[in-house]
C-alpha cells in the first residue's frame, strides 16, 4: 500500500443529553441528522457499565470539513 493509498480520518464524539435515572432523554435523531449533514458517519457507541450511551462515535475524511461542524 502506497503512502498516497492511505486513508486519514478524523472523529468527533457526541454525548447524548440523560435524564436523572442516566437514560437517554431525548432521541438523537435531529443531532445525528445535523452531523450526517456535515459528512460524519456513525460508527460505534460506546455504553456505560450499566446500560445507555455514553457517546456516539463519528467519523469522517480527514479535510472534509463543511464549514458547519462547531457543534
Amino acid at each position: 500500500m502506497s503512502q498516497s493509498d492511505v486513508r486519514c480520518w478524523e472523529y468527533k464524539t457526541l454525548r447524548p443529553s440523560r435524564d436523572e435515572t442516566k437514560k437517554e432523554a431525548t432521541d438523537p435523531q435531529a443531532a445525528l441528522n445535523d452531523h450526517g449533514a456535515d459528512g460524519w458517519e456513525l460508527v460505534t457507541t460506546i455504553e456505560y457499565t450499566g446500560g445507555g450511551t455514553k457517546f456516539l462515535v463519528f467519523k469522517r475524511p480527514a479535510g472534509a470539513s463543511t464549514g458547519g461542524d462547531e457543534r
